[in-house]
């Protein structure tokens, strides 16, 4: 059927709901609306769904997420793990709780099980709950930063991961076979709650989640010492990470915690920013005000799904608040676990390793080395890092140090499977007490970390293109930049050509064709001179095309420079190909 079929398909099928038929009514002169929602299905990628809400089969509403929830179901029921159940969570967004329903009864009528929490919950809780409860897969339903208008569904398997092969591929297949949205199965609320596939969760997932990151702090006499003087301002952004990142900082003894008030309680349209994102500097407008009030050391913001988490912290020289990029505070707090591990455990494990993505800064390559450990790098998804995870457990080989990504994302201890905000802003606050009993800010710690192992700065470049034109022009970049790959970028000869999706390393200097080692992904990739790189990758979350960068600098201004400068040129390369 082409768009137009499928719109009054919707509106005369007996299985959509009147409200449905309503809100679709309402654009019946609007041919481009009704393209952009029925030009195809939402698709269920590797990541799961994410798209706007509204009816229609390219939106998110019920029927989507049943068709979903279906295709999941039939996977689970196919691979014979329907007796272990599913975990259901999610966040603070527009018909979040509508659609962990959703899926928690389409799941009952197929006979398989739902643990739904009681409210909303963090990403990081739901990827520690699959674990704890044994289930064979979780749910998690939220959009993470996206505006307010999107919502999405996230898959986690039994590892507490988010999907990966060969399940991803499984679960995607089943559910684009699920084609008439009337077979699809549902039950009534009460019926599955007496028949016991649907039970509620909440205070004892809390609490076992609590202890295991209670477990992972090292110096509890650091914070005994300074939780009088360090100041902490925190934001949960309308989200999740209200709870639960008081609690854990409440019960280790932090005394001096500032809430920013108009940001604290949960909602959906998230009044006080337009995109709630800590990469985001307005994210962060009011948090710094209150800083400034209470002469605040640090300044914390988790996203809506608690998962990711911005930092600010204070320079006592100037007095200013720095912001600390997500390779900033993921590089602080791997030299802050590998060096205090290393000295309150008189040694690493020999096969300790580091894992990070492609795009991540190469100082955490260099700092793991420093500390004698395995580095692995993984694609972009925080999911390749629960990979290899899993793979240390299977092979009994191999000891997860610490593993984070450029965005804001990273993972201490190995209670969960995914980005773990809660734990890094425990992290991070012990961190502070720590050096603050030396005298030092986090922004010194920083500095240190420049002094010995290089003055590394990243970027990144996002254009967005939306809609049906604009998904076939970012295709088009990245066909184009296949087809001819540059041999300079502004003014750095080119090295080595990554393509992911074709899985090559490409040597430019010698002609040598090697193999990425990876799965494939639709990535380029290429090495520069003295420690510069840029890498291009669609997003797989946003209707954008990004491209990170990297260098390597004499100093921070040198480092600023060289970083701009490449920035400016990526931009007029990009221009030259819109």
């Amino acid at each position: 059927m082409n768009y137009q079929e499928q719109y009054q398909e919707w509106l005369t099928n007996a299985c959509f709901d009147d409200a449905t038929k309503v809100e679709l009514k309402g654009i019946e002169n609007d041919d481009n609306e009704i393209k952009e929602r029925f030009y195809k299905e939402l698709e269920f990628g590797t990541a799961g769904l994410r798209g706007i809400i509204g009816a229609g089969t390219n939106r998110m509403n019920i029927y989507t997420v049943r068709k979903a929830t279906q295709g999941l179901a039939n996977y689970i029921i196919q691979k014979g793990f329907e007796s272990r159940g599913v975990v259901i969570a999610y966040d603070s967004r527009r018909m979040s709780p509508e659609f962990a329903d959703e899926a928690a009864l389409c799941l009952a009528a197929n006979g398989i099980k739902s643990y739904v929490f009681e409210s909303l919950r963090p990403t990081p809780e739901l990827s520690f709950a699959v674990r704890k409860l044994n289930c064979i897969a979780g749910i998690n339903i939220t959009a993470s930063h996206n505006p307010p208008e999107y919502n999405g569904y996230k898959v986690y398997w039994e590892d507490g991961a988010q999907i990966t092969p060969p399940h991803d591929k499984g679960i995607m297949n089943e559910v684009q076979k699920v084609t008439d949205y009337s077979t699809m199965k549902t039950m009534a609320l009460d019926e599955a709650k007496k028949s016991g596939l649907y039970t509620v969760i909440g205070a004892e997932l809390d609490d076992a989640y609590m202890e295991e990151l209670k477990k992972l702090v090292i110096h509890r006499d650091s914070i005994k010492t300074m939780a009088k003087e360090l100041k902490i301002v925190y934001s949960p952004l309308h989200g999740t990470g209200n709870i639960p990142a008081r609690r854990i900082l409440k019960e280790l003894g932090f005394e001096n915690v500032y809430v920013v008030q108009e940001q604290e309680l949960p909602d959906g349209e998230f009044p006080t920013v337009s995109y709630p994102n800590p990469e985001a500097e307005e994210a962060f407008a009011l948090g710094l005000k209150l800083a400034k009030e209470v002469d605040a050391d640090l300044v914390l913001a988790t996203d809506p799904d608690a998962d990711r988490l911005g930092v600010y912290v204070k320079d006592n020289k100037s007095g200013e608040y720095k912001v600390l990029t997500g390779n900033m505070s993921g590089c602080l707090l791997e030299e802050y676990e590998l060096s205090q591990k290393k000295a309150t455990e008189g040694k690493l494990p020999e096969d300790g390793a580091v894992i990070s993505s492609i795009v991540t800064s190469n100082m955490a390559e260099t700092i793991a080395k420093a500390y004698g450990v395995q580095f692995i790098e993984v694609l972009t998804g925080f999911k390749f890092i629960g990979q290899q995870m899993l793979r240390f457990e299977e092979e009994q080989k191999g000891t997860y140090l610490f593993g984070f990504e450029e965005s804001y994302g990273c993972l201490i201890g190995t209670h969960a499977r995914d980005k773990d905000a809660i734990v890094a802003t425990m992290a991070l606050c012990e961190a502070a007490a720590y050096y603050k009993t030396q005298g030092k800010t986090l922004w010194d710690a920083m500095i240190d970390m420049y002094e010995t192992y290089g003055y590394y700065k990243e970027d990144i470049q996002s254009i967005t293109l939306k809609g049906i034109e604009g998904l076939a022009k970012i295709q088009e970049i990245l066909e184009t930049l296949r087809k001819e790959p540059p041999i300079e970028i502004a003014g750095y000869k080119v090295l080595k050509a990554r393509d992911y999706q074709v899985g090559t390393v490409t040597d430019l200097v010698t002609g040598e064709v090697t193999s990425t080692n990876l799965p494939t992904s639709n990535v380029l990739y290429y090495d520069l001179p003295d420690n510069a790189w840029v890498c291009v990758r669609p997003s797989g979350t946003e209707p954008k095309v990004k491209f990170y960068y990297g260098v390597k600098g004499s100093s921070l201004e040198d480092a600023e420079k060289k970083s701009a400068q490449l920035g400016k040129e990526i931009l007029e390369m990009i221009d030259k190909m819109l």
